[in-house]
């Protein structure tokens, strides 16, 4: 059956399936049911859906898992903001079947939104592409006998590199006995010295200006690597999540196989405990510290892929009746449990690179620009056979950036072609696709120039910092405020079963708020000027950085003022209640789920002009018991 789920997935938490007596062996048309529904055949043949659950699971897995955490800060805020507002994006999503825009027929004034999400989405994949390429061309690399940025004897080098590893082994690629004693004063003073590694990527890979508006040439080698990364993406999302809902199968699960791989050798080395010591070790000094709670909790919004409208899109592939709280809760956990289990990985091989240079671990862990192509590397070269160690590490990192830029490309995809809605744009979403990541291997290719870098670093400062927490901000105060908290409560409750537990509806109506409205408070007051080691960006830059941010946030009153224009009404606060109030084709896109306060009240008549087409609910225009009813109007008011 095309995209209907002609695979069996795992049954329900056995728990639940317990509470409502015995479960039949899993069939096609229960894949992904919750334990309430008998039979789960719900195919939408027009959008398509994921092959199995596993799928999904999987691709938001690979979407949400990155590198890093906060410990108790990251998980408190884990908690109490992350998992709730993953629960919400994947079930708003999944109820009405649409991208980042069509969900928005929920309250049309808010569509805002959606488009703030898509503007976000483009800012990221746009520069996340880039740092693929990156990666594919340090893994390219490594495919040498010694490693490139190991020794100090290369023409890039400069006289101030010092490298840890004795000249004299150059053959064999091994580490020293002991540390040569003319580098034993430079190496325990790493800020006066420059390792080979910072060097080959300062100087050779980046060839890095001196000016953020000098740009130089064009780095013909990060331009091929960012044009094969692109036509990965492409290939991988040729025939939507059909195709890549396959593909992530090897994309999510291998980086568990090179990080577990990494982990035995690491914790094999010498100086390995210590290194886990420091990563596990609280600095109780500094948990009180505002900003420490403000970046766990701004982390969240990336970790978890929260706001950029990659989760509600990835949802909308779920069948009606999916457990997206169950899944909600896998992939949360999931996510951080392996952000907890890289940080073992990585600090396992830093503190055997301190204990090899005598120097502590803070210092190793703070060198150089970035941790994936400075320190991490360089660390990788103290290792035996050190390039297969350097193949695994940056393989790995290729394969966990294309999981997130897979649901980058489909949202913007899907998000096009769910407001486009006709028969032509469905058959040629190849095409879109395909228009899609061509345009951004163009806006891609300034970055891969001599000044790339500092651009790269403007957008992941500003494109996507704070406009996340105000888009998740209206995004919450708009359903739970102006749509109404009961009636979104009993849409989940139709649609799963039962209703969200009483832990996500307080977090959802006060807590989550809460927690959002304090990180943007503390994101205005804690702001400092972008820097890049020493390099200070002009004032100009920082004003294109900040049009970056509010380019998405301005969408959001944009579009408001726009529906408010264009809604009927004779008074300014009739406009408003009717531009707040749901769309009738609000509801679940499969007419065979609009039941409740969602089955037809009249049969549409010629006269109407409605069009019913079940398979296509953007064309369906159907009155919905309840749209105008008290509790919704009440829920509606401002």
């Amino acid at each position: 059956m095309s995209g209907g789920g002609d695979t069996s997935a795992p049954s329900a938490h056995p728990g639940m399936a317990a509470a409502h007596g015995p479960v039949a062996p899993s069939s096609p048309e229960q894949n992904g049911a919750v334990p309430s529904e008998a039979t789960k055949r719900d195919p939408n043949l027009t959008r398509g859906n994921w092959g199995n659950q596993i799928e999904f699971v999987l691709t938001s897995v690979g979407y949400a898992v990155g590198l890093g955490a906060f410990m108790f800060p990251y998980f408190i805020m884990l908690i109490f903001c992350g998992i709730p507002l993953f629960f919400m994006e994947l079930s708003f999503g999944q109820f009405a079947s649409q991208g980042c825009l069509g969900v928005w027929r929920i309250s049309p004034m808010f569509k805002g939104v959606g488009y703030g999400m898509m503007v976000v989405s483009t800012y990221i994949g746009i520069y996340y592409n880039v740092i693929i390429c990156i990666a594919f061309y340090y893994f390219f690399s490594s495919m040498t006998h010694v490693l490139p940025w190991a020794y100090c004897n290369n023409p890039w080098n400069t006289p101030d590199c010092a490298g840890v590893l004795d000249t004299s082994n150059l053959t064999n690629g091994s580490r020293p006995a002991a540390l040569p004693s003319n580098l034993s004063h430079p190496l325990n003073h790493t800020l006066q010295r420059t390792s080979p590694s910072e060097e080959y990527w300062r100087l050779y890979v980046l060839k890095l200006s001196d000016d953020i508006g000098n740009f130089g040439e064009v780095r013909l080698p990060l331009l091929g690597c960012l044009g094969v990364s692109w036509v990965v993406v492409f290939l991988c999302l040729i025939r939507g999540v059909k195709s890549s809902g396959k593909v992530v199968y090897f994309t999510a699960t291998f980086p568990y196989v090179v990080l577990t791989i990494l982990f035995v050798r690491g914790v094999t080395l010498e100086g390995a405990f210590t290194g886990i010591m420091y990563y596990l070790t609280p600095q109780w000094d500094k948990i009180l510290e505002a900003k420490v709670w403000g970046d766990a909790a701004s982390q969240i919004f990336y970790s978890l892929g929260c706001a950029w409208g990659g989760l509600i899109t990835m949802a909308s592939y779920n069948k009606f009746h999916n457990n997206c709280y169950r899944d909600s809760i896998i992939i949360s956990i999931t996510n951080c449990a392996t952000s907890v289990y890289a940080g073992f990985v990585i600090f396992s091989i830093l503190g055997f690179m301190a204990n090899h240079l005598g120097v502590d671990v803070s210092r190793v862990a703070d060198h150089g620009p970035g941790l994936a192509f400075v320190a991490y590397p360089e660390a990788l070269t103290l290792l035996p056979i050190s390039p297969l160690w350097s193949l695994l590490f940056f393989f790995m990192l290729i394969l966990l950036g294309l999981g997130t830029q897979f649901c980058l490309l489909e949202t913007l995809v899907t998000a096009i072609v769910d407001e486009v809605g006709n028969e032509w744009i469905l058959q040629k979403k190849t095409y879109v696709t395909l228009g899609v990541a061509v345009a951004g291997f163009l806006l891609g290719i300034p970055l891969t120039s001599q000044a790339g870098i500092y651009w790269l670093l403007l957008m992941d400062n500003y494109a996507a910092s704070f406009s996340l927490v105000i888009i998740s901000c209206i995004m919450c105060v708009s359903i739970m405020y102006i749509y109404g908290h009961r009636n979104y409560f009993q849409d989940i409750q139709m649609m799963l079963g039962f209703p969200p537990p009483l832990f996500f509806q307080i977090c959802w109506r006060f807590v989550s708020p809460a927690i959002i409205f304090f990180i943007l408070i503390f994101t205005v007051i804690q702001y400092r000027p972008i820097t890049y080691n020493h390099y200070q960006y002009p004032g100009w830059a920082v004003a294109i950085g900040f049009l970056m941010a509010l380019s998405s946030v301005i969408c959001i009153p944009l579009y408001a003022l726009f529906q408010l224009c264009r809604t009927d009404g004779d008074t300014l606060l009739q406009r408003l209640k009717n531009a707040t109030k749901p769309s009738r084709d609000w509801g679940p896109a499969l007419l065979e789920h609009r039941t409740g306060r969602y089955a037809p009240t009249i049969a549409p008549s010629p006269e109407d002009g409605f069009e019913v087409q079940p398979l296509h609910p953007d064309k369906a225009q159907i009155p919905t018991v309840g749209s105008n009813s008290s509790s919704r109007l009440q829920d509606s008011r401002i």
